[in-house]
C-alpha cells in the first residue's frame, strides 16, 4: 500500500505544477481518476469517480489572485477514498470537495511564500544573472511539488483505515444525503460555466447542442464532432477573410 501511496502523491504533485506551469491538462480530475484508478487497480471506478468530479469542477477557474477550491487535491483524494472505501461515485463528491476547499486555502500561503523568490529573481534580472533566475524558478517548483504531495500523502497514508471506517459507521440515511447531494453538484459545475458561455456570440450553441441531445438523441460523442467542425469552420473562414483584407489594403497601398 504505501508504494501506491508514494505514486499517488507523485503524481498528485506533478499535476499540481502541471496546473500553475505546463497546463498540459493532465491535472483535471477526469484524468487524474484514471491515472488514480490504474494505481489502486480499478481503472472503471476510476474514471467513473474522475468523470464525476470533472463534472464538478468544470467552470471552475483561478482569475487574477483570487483561488478556487483546488480541482487537483479534489479530483485525486475523492477518487482515492471511493476506491479504498467503496463508496458511489456521488458520496466520493461529499469527500473531495472539503478537501478541496481546505486546500484552496493553504495553497495563498504557498503563492504567499514563492512571492519571495519573485522579488529575489527581480535582482537578478538586474544583474543579468540567469542562473540565479533558473534557481528561484526551480525553488518556487520544488516548493510547489513537495506541498502537493504532502497534502496527498498523509491524509492517504494515515487516513485511509480511518476513513474507511468512518464511511463504514455512517447511517444509512446520511449517505443517502451525501449520494443526492452529490448528484447536484455536477448541475452547479455546469451553472458555472454556462455563467462564462451566456454571450450572444455563444449561447446559440449552447441551445444547438442541447436541441440535438434532447430531441434528435445525438450522443456526446456526436455533439462534440459537430462542435470541433463549427469550430474549424469559424476559425479558418475567421482567418480567410483576415487574408482578404489583407491583400486589399497591400493593393490599396501600391495604389493599383
Amino acid at each position: 500500500m504505501l508504494l501506491k501511496v508514494l505514486l499517488i502523491s507523485i503524481y498528485s504533485g506533478i499535476c499540481g505544477l502541471d496546473s500553475d506551469d505546463g497546463n498540459l491538462q493532465i491535472y483535471r480530475p477526469l484524468a487524474t481518476g484514471a491515472i488514480i484508478g490504474l494505481i489502486l487497480g480499478d481503472p472503471q471506478k476510476g474514471l467513473v469517480v474522475g468523470g464525476t468530479l470533472e463534472l464538478v469542477f468544470l467552470g471552475v477557474m483561478a482569475i487574477g489572485g483570487a483561488q478556487p477550491p483546488n480541482s487537483v487535491i479534489g479530483g485525486i483524494l475523492g477518487t482515492a477514498f471511493a476506491i479504498l472505501t467503496n463508496v458511489d461515485a456521488k458520496v466520493a463528491i461529499g469527500i473531495a470537495v472539503p478537501f478541496s476547499i481546505a486546500v484552496q486555502a493553504l495553497s495563498n500561503l504557498i503563492y504567499t511564500a514563492n512571492a519571495g523568490f519573485i522579488h529575489k529573481a527581480d535582482g537578478y534580472v538586474e544583474n543579468c544573472d540567469t542562473k540565479g533566475i533558473e534557481r528561484m524558478n526551480l525553488f518556487g517548483m520544488i516548493g510547489m511539488f513537495t506541498f502537493f504531495f504532502l497534502i496527498t500523502f498523509l491524509p492517504l497514508y494515515f487516513g485511509a483505515d480511518a476513513a474507511k471506517a468512518m464511511i463504514d459507521s455512517i447511517p444509512a440515511v446520511i449517505l443517502d444525503g451525501l449520494q443526492v447531494a452529490g448528484g447536484m453538484m455536477p448541475a452547479v459545475g455546469f451553472a458555472i460555466l454556462l455563467k462564462i458561455m451566456m454571450k450572444k456570440d455563444l449561447v446559440y450553441f449552447v441551445f444547438l447542442g442541447f436541441v440535438l441531445v434532447t430531441y434528435f438523441n445525438l450522443s456526446i460523442i456526436g455533439v462534440a464532432i459537430i462542435a470541433v467542425i463549427i469550430a474549424a469552420y469559424t476559425y479558418y473562414n475567421g482567418k480567410s477573410d483576415d487574408d482578404d483584407d489583407g491583400d486589399k489594403e497591400a493593393v490599396s497601398d501600391d495604389g493599383i
